[in-house]
């Protein structure tokens, strides 16, 4: 391919775990060779120092700041879902979506404007942006495939209990390979909270429509992690325009997401003096914060195991109603623990754990950023969903690739720490090898994906040269 010239606005949506794999890719188009590449990135102020590992490997990339827009659910000040509590999320999409106005300004007084948008699947209004601007929309996808064809099951069909006070009652869909169904309690509540007509649930239901309408689907996902439903999607959609581009992987891993109680090289010194496969590793990701109750039985879980672990946590944030009831170690574990474990506030170097030859295993809320890094470092895991896509994540993981073992589902629910004790101990011995073994193999499948030829270069391939075909909607 020829030099390009062509202009992308990249409009990345503001949580960490959607901002991050997005901002990965946006480095990998800007590095893709015999491409010349304008790439716009659109940002709020807060939001722009997460920017700043990939604006210093790439100096031509410019951001676009614009004002947050203010709404009446999101405290002053706050500018992403990692500074509200899981609800957050949907007023987070509609203050975003107030950015329209604005933003085609911006589009129509550029000299030289994209001729294309990227953008994350929750900001599904651009389809209808691009569309005014005689442009293309390409969605991005920071969720699996199979996630995301569950999800796009429910804003098409809109399946409803037969009994509204059953949160037990099954829902699902059997034309999705493995005819996935799962109990209403664990569908997407942004799902659950549709109200037919209320122009808010109207708006959310259009934003994933749009994500289908649009002209391609992004997904940070691999062939032979999830072939099956990628299909599945281009059947459905009726066109080959899906592109698996993961795993996408950072190109440094401690200069991202956010600030940190403890510094890297003090974990790596304490990982480096531990045996290999001694170590699990806790985190519940970006946004769970897990009630003192649930704290309180982790720790003690961790505490009567005996095992060596890395435990990562988060406080109760701005948004979080009775934040005294959220999010607290308990006191003098830190103390008694002092030595076996190590406690982390605030954001892990994640990727550098997983990869350190000491961790055995994952204590993970099946997040899909979280599964893949897992998966690229070939550690198994033990899976406790709590919301969105992670109960599908979950199904994959245990039921689909045996890579994992369901410990506990539900964001509120408390695993009693004799039954974490006993999955912690199997975890660090010889009845996990064959998950280990079955570990190294998605690894290896990852590494080979993102390889010269690999299923995932492919995919970017054939992402860019759809990119350059100057063509309309």
């Amino acid at each position: 391919m020829s030099d390009s010239g062509a202009h992308i606005l990249v409009f990345p949506y503001p949580a960490q775990g959607h901002m991050i794999p997005l901002l990965d890719f946006t480095h990998h188009l800007a590095t893709t060779r015999r491409l010349n590449f304008t790439i716009t990135i659109l940002v709020t102020p807060k939001n722009l120092p997460l920017l700043r590992p990939l604006l210093s490997l790439h100096p031509s990339i410019t951001p676009l700041v614009l004002p947050f827009p203010p709404h009446p659910s999101i405290p002053l000040g706050v500018e992403n879902t990692v500074d509200l509590p899981a609800g957050g999320f949907l007023s987070m999409m509609i203050a975003l979506s107030t950015l329209r106005d604005p933003l085609l300004h911006w589009f129509r007084s550029h000299p030289s404007p994209p001729t294309a948008i990227i953008s994350d699947m929750f900001l599904g209004w651009t389809h209808q942006l691009a569309g005014e601007l005689n442009i293309r929309r390409y969605a991005f996808f920071p969720s699996g495939a199979f996630a995301i064809s569950f999800v796009n099951c429910l804003w098409l069909h809109m399946p409803q209990r037969k009994n509204n006070s059953d949160e037990n009652e099954m829902i699902g869909f059997s034309e999705i390979p493995n005819s996935p169904f799962y109990p209403w309690w664990q569908l997407s509540p942004i799902y659950r909270s549709y109200v037919k007509g209320d122009p808010n649930s109207e708006f959310i239901r259009d934003t994933f429509l749009s994500n289908i309408a649009s002209h391609g689907l992004v997904f940070n996902t691999f062939s032979e992690l999830e072939g099956v439903y990628l299909d599945y999607l281009a059947k459905e959609l009726g066109h080959n325009r899906v592109w698996p581009v993961g795993p996408l992987l950072p190109p440094n891993s401690t200069e991202r997401g956010g600030s940190s109680s403890i510094m890297v090289h003090e974990i790596s010194s304490w990982l480096d003096e531990c045996e290999g496969h001694s170590v699990v590793y806790v985190c519940f990701g970006s946004q769970a914060v897990l009630t003192n109750k649930q704290m309180e039985e982790l720790t003690l879980g961790l505490e009567k195991s005996g095992v060596k672990f890395i435990l990562s946590y988060k406080g109760a944030t701005k948004g979080h109603v009775g934040g005294d009831r959220y999010g607290s170690i308990p006191d003098g574990f830190e103390a008694r623990v002092a030595g076996t474990g190590v406690v982390i506030k605030g954001w892990a170097p994640q990727v550098l754990i997983l990869e350190h030859k000491s961790v055995c295993a994952f204590l993970t809320h099946c997040g899909w950023n979280s599964t893949l890094e897992s998966i690229v470092a070939g550690v198994p895991m033990l899976a406790w969903p709590m919301g969105a896509d992670q109960f599908v994540n979950a199904t994959l993981l245990v039921d689909q690739l045996g890579v994992a073992v369901r410990v506990c589902e539900g964001a509120e629910t408390v695993l009693e720490s004799d039954e974490l004790s006993r999955f912690l101990v199997e975890a660090t011995g010889e009845k996990w090898a064959e998950r280990r073994a079955r570990a190294r193999e998605l690894s290896k499948a990852a590494f080979d994906a993102i390889r010269e030829g690999g299923s995932s270069v492919n995919g970017l391939d054939g992402f860019t040269k759809d990119l350059l075909e100057k063509g309309l909607m």
